[in-house]
């Protein structure tokens, strides 16, 4: 599995493959939102209260949630099917999101409003994880399945293109709480199309493959207990900081040279490298083992991004413009072999709690590298990000490739690390 490439037709065979349609259609509505919510309630908060930094706390407080309730939502899923938790989960966000709405609107405290964006990340339906590990049983082992989780990535990077331009074009709605209202209805809505399609509600915890003993691991850490887990989970944890350095650096860059909306416009340039490089890389990626593949990328990408900071104090953009298609080329590669990794690392039954844990170790990367390159910016500059991201993302890079055994095909699967 972890040197298989996909051609164009798996992924055409993938996507029409009985039963897929309508859970992929619904998946797609219901993921749509995931990088849009964030931005559009950072937007409408701050629109209300006047306050960047209260608007930036309450979005924090969304992303922190998330980050917590994707892993617990995936280990429950694993162990009931994916139908009854993501229709409790729609529910509950539905209510959080409108409560988040209603006391905005009545301009309560910020700790009531931190509080209640809190409750809605953790109670964000985790579609993504579910989706992914839905195409393990719609797809057989092999290249189409390679393609099906290629196509998640791909997608879910599109999504993050198009998410956050909605977010900035409907805060110039007459309500500025249109952006959240529209991105929280298809999220709900996705979520319960998905949760009700034929193949979703096909899929019994019970009965679904387990570890060696019968069911899925237990205990704290779960799936996270298997060492090729936890070496997932480091990648995706070195990735997210990496991508977070280049998210306040970029801006940072463009802003010192007079242009705000410049560091948007090369921020997606650098989201649609990926997608099309992502593309290309699925049909033949490289390195083709899995285990050496993620440092590789990860190594490469970490000094593509620390190229960056050649851009130098008073700013290049054709250097930097370089610097981000390059190393945007090497995005969704990584986001695609995150996922195929999950396969193999994880126990039997818990690929939707080892995707949460992917989804958990992104999200703290990148928070840690956001709140890292604001701090190197304003002590030496833009250029001093893309060296910090850098330098963390090799850092991580030379760790994974110590833990490289722990992916490889010969590598035991089946126990867990002892505690």
């Amino acid at each position: 599995m972890s040197s298989l490439s996909a051609s164009l037709g798996d992924y055409r065979a993938a996507l029409t493959s009985p039963g897929a349609l309508v859970p992929a259609l619904a998946s797609a509505l219901g993921r749509f939102p995931i990088a849009m919510i964030g931005l559009a309630t950072l937007l409408y908060v701050q629109r209300e209260t006047g306050s960047f930094a209260a608007a930036g706390l309450v979005s924090a407080g969304v992303l922190t949630g998330v980050s917590l309730g994707s892993v617990a939502q995936g280990r429950i899923m694993d162990r009931v099917g994916p139908t009854r938790p993501l229709l409790i989960a729609a529910a509950l966000f539905a209510g959080a999101a409108t409560a988040l709405v209603a006391a905005v609107e009545t301009a309560q405290p910020l700790p009531v409003l931190v509080g209640l964006a809190l409750a809605s990340g953790l109670v964000q339906p985790a579609l993504p994880g579910a989706s992914r590990a839905l195409w393990g049983l719609l797809v057989p082992a092999g290249p189409r399945r390679a393609a099906a989780y290629s196509y998640e990535a791909i997608s879910l990077e599109v999504f993050f293109i198009l998410g956050p331009a909605i977010a900035v074009f409907l805060i110039m709605a007459p309500w500025p709480g249109t952006g959240l209202a529209v991105a929280a209805s298809a999220m709900t809505a996705g979520s319960v199309g998905f949760a009700l399609s034929r193949p979703v509600r096909s899929q019994a915890g019970p009965d679904r493959p387990g570890d060696a003993d019968g069911g899925p691991p237990t205990g704290v850490l779960g799936a996270l207990a298997r060492p090729g887990m936890r070496t997932v989970a480091l990648a995706s944890l070195g990735f997210g900081l990496v991508i977070g350095a280049v998210e306040v650096g970029v801006p940072a860059v463009t802003t010192a040279m007079g242009s705000v909306a410049l560091g948007g416009i090369l921020l997606s340039a650098w989201s649609v490298a990926s997608v099309l490089a992502g593309v290309l890389y699925s049909l033949r990626p490289w390195p083709r083992p899995l285990h050496l593949r993620m440092p590789v990328l990860l190594g490469v990408f970490a000094v593509c991004v620390a190229g960056m900071a050649l851009t130098g104090p008073t700013g290049s953009i054709p250097v930097l413009v370089v610097a981000m298609l390059l190393a945007g080329a090497l995005i969704t590669p990584q986001v695609i072999a995150h996922s195929l990794a999950v396969e193999i690392a994880s126990p039997a039954g818990t690929a939707t709690e080892g995707f949460g844990w992917v989804v958990t170790a992104v999200t703290l990367g990148l928070a840690a590298g956001q709140s890292g390159a604001g701090i190197v910016v304003e002590a030496a500059g833009p250029a001093g990000a893309f060296l910090a991201g850098g330098i963390a993302g090799a850092a991580v890079a030379v760790v994974l490739w110590a833990r490289r055994g722990t992916l490889a095909p010969s590598a035991p699967m089946k126990e867990p690390a002892p505690a």
